[in-house]
C-alpha cells in the first residue's frame, strides 16, 4: 500500500482510483462494507482501491480540549487498511485551511484536480466541506459516480459505529468490541523505561503510554503481545491504568510477557487484550500485591491456553 500525506501533485499511478472516503477510526465492519464495495468497483474498472482519510482526526481540530480517544491511532489504522487490501492511502492533514474548503472546492480541488477520482464510495451520513455543507449527490452532479452504502448492523440489529465500540472498550467488553470490529483490537506503543517496579517484584513489564488511544476499563487483562519485527505472539498479563499502589499521573499499559527475558526498549509492542480478569486494586502490602499478580498470571495462562 502506497501512502501519501497530500492530495496535490500526486504521481500518475496514485490518481484515477476508486476512492472510499471516511475517518475510519476502528476500520470496523461498517467501514469494511465500504471497502468491499470499493474493491468490487476497482476490479470492474481495472483500477486501484484508495482511501481518503484525515489526520489528525477532525474532532481534534474542532474540539481540542476534549480527549480524542481513538480506537485506531494512525499507525494501526494504516495497518488495518493495508490488511483490508487498500492499494493507495491518502492521509490528508486536517487543518483550518482544509476545513474551510467549500463543498464545491472540495470536489474540484481534492476529488477532481488532486485525486482524479474515478468513482467515490461513502457512507449514508457522509458530509463534506465547510460546515458539512456538501452531500454525495453534489459529487455525482459534478460528474464523479458515487456509491452510497447504508449503515451496517450487527447480528442483534444494532448499528455498528466507532462510538459504540469505544463504549464497549471503556466497559472492558473486549468480546463485544471485537464482534463489531471484525478483528481483535490491539494497543500499539513504543516501550519506554519505567521505574522498574515490576522487575523488583519479580514481574518485569514492558511499559507503553496510552496517549490518544481509547482507555479501556482499567484493570488486569489476559493478552497476547507481539514485538516489532517479529512474527510470534506471546501470552501475557497486562495492567491498564494508573497502578494504585505506585500511582502514575497518566494511564499506561504494563505488560508482563510470559517466558520472555529480553529488553525491548524503543521497540513498538502490539498488545491484544483477550479478557479482563479484574479491576485495578490497591493492596495493603507488597506481599498481597505479589500474591495477586501470581494469581493473575496463572489465570491468564489458563485462559489463553
Amino acid at each position: 500500500m502506497k501512502e501519501y500525506t497530500t492530495y496535490q501533485n500526486l504521481p500518475q499511478e496514485a490518481r484515477g482510483c476508486v476512492v472510499v472516503i471516511g475517518n475510519f477510526d476502528g476500520v470496523h465492519q461498517g467501514h469494511q462494507a465500504l471497502l468491499e464495495r470499493g474493491r468490487v468497483l476497482a476490479q470492474e474498472k481495472g483500477g486501484k482501491l484508495a482511501v481518503l482519510t484525515f489526520e489528525p482526526h477532525p474532532r481534534q481540530l474542532f474540539r481540542p480540549d476534549e480527549p480524542l480517544r481513538r480506537i485506531t491511532p494512525y499507525p494501526l489504522k494504516a495497518e488495518r487498511l493495508r490488511s483490508a487490501g487498500v492499494d493507495v492511502l491518502y492521509a490528508v492533514p486536517f487543518d483550518w485551511d482544509f476545513a474551510s474548503l467549500s463543498a464545491p472546492d472540495f470536489i474540484r480541488h481534492v476529488l477532481k484536480d488532486g485525486l482524479g477520482a474515478a468513482h467515490v464510495v461513502v457512507g449514508a451520513d457522509f458530509r463534506f466541506g465547510q460546515m458539512r455543507g456538501g452531500a454525495p449527490d453534489m459529487i455525482e452532479a459534478a460528474g464523479i459516480p458515487v456509491n452510497v452504502i447504508e449503515k451496517v448492523t450487527s447480528a442483534g440489529g444494532d448499528d455498528i459505529s466507532s462510538s459504540r465500540i469505544r463504549q464497549l472498550l471503556r466497559h472492558g467488553d473486549i468480546d463485544g468490541a471485537n464482534a463489531l470490529l471484525g478483528w481483535p483490537w490491539e494497543i500499539w506503543g513504543e516501550v519506554f523505561k519505567g521505574d522498574r517496579r515490576g522487575r523488583e517484584l519479580g514481574y518485569p513489564t514492558a511499559n507503553m503510554r496510552l496517549e490518544d488511544t481509547v482507555h479501556p476499563a482499567y484493570g488486569v487483562y489476559a493478552v497476547y503481545a507481539q514485538v516489532e519485527g517479529e512474527e510470534d505472539w506471546h501470552m501475557g498479563a497486562t495492567n491498564i491504568g494508573i497502578r494504585p499502589m505506585f500511582a502514575v499521573p497518566c494511564a499506561q499499559v504494563e505488560t508482563y510477557i510470559f517466558d520472555f527475558n529480553r529488553e525491548i526498549y524503543g521497540k513498538v509492542l502490539r498488545v491484544r487484550p483477550v479478557k479482563r480478569l479484574r479491576s485495578e486494586a490497591k493492596f495493603s502490602s507488597l506481599d498481597d500485591l505479589i500474591a495477586q499478580m501470581e494469581k493473575d498470571c496463572a489465570q491468564a495462562r489458563d485462559m489463553l491456553r
